[in-house]
């Protein structure tokens, strides 16, 4: 009789991540079920709520990963903001459900569901933005978390425009689009 092998604890856990990641961008927190997401990840609830406690912790987990692998995967760069910028554009034109788990974050759990670990993704990279201000590679005409701010929201302004607004900027190439966010950027740091 062949003995059973539980796969391991960590692809186990990615698996519902990544099920959950197509279901949440999809959904939301509200409208997900978790029965889809165990489905699609092979598995069941028991095994959701072992690894994550509640729906609202996978969705926790999922929206931290999701941070911690956007500023991994595009470290904020201080001495060139606007390139910075630019493949901070890519990221979300690569990993569209980014920009839509925030979104749903945003407006599912507002100021009350404020997560440790993103705050602390983010407050380090304000803390870069001002160290660079205090070197003065970058300008005080902001506060840093208001210039970084603005900077993360031109980069996300293609993937986040409503449909509506989108359908008057659709003209725009892609390839234009990623100069803009640079050229935005540019005049906004006057560089």
């Amino acid at each position: 009789m062949a003995r059973f092998t539980p796969p391991a604890a960590d692809a186990m856990r990615a698996r519902l991540l990544l099920a959950a990641r197509d279901e949440f961008a999809a959904a939301g927190l509200v409208g997900a079920k978790i029965e889809r997401i165990a489905a699609a990840a092979s598995s069941n609830k028991a095994q959701i709520f072992h690894y994550f406690g509640s729906k609202e912790g996978l969705f926790d987990a999922l929206l931290a990963q999701t941070v911690a692998e956007t500023f991994d995967e595009v470290p904020v760069d201080t001495d060139d903001l606007a390139e910075w910028a630019a493949r901070l554009h890519d990221s979300y034109v690569r990993r569209p459900w980014a920009e839509r788990l925030a979104t749903w974050h945003r407006l599912e759990r507002g100021s009350d569901g404020a997560l440790e670990a993103v705050i602390a993704s983010n407050t380090e990279a304000v803390a870069a933005v001002e160290h660079a201000q205090r070197a003065g590679v970058l300008p005080r005409s902001y506060r840093p978390a208001v210039l970084l701010g603005l900077v993360m929201h031109l980069a996300a302004f293609w993937s986040s425009t409503s449909p509506e607004y989108g359908s008057l900027v659709a003209a725009v190439a892609p390839a234009r689009r990623r100069q803009i966010v640079i050229d935005a950027v540019k005049a906004l740091v006057g560089g």
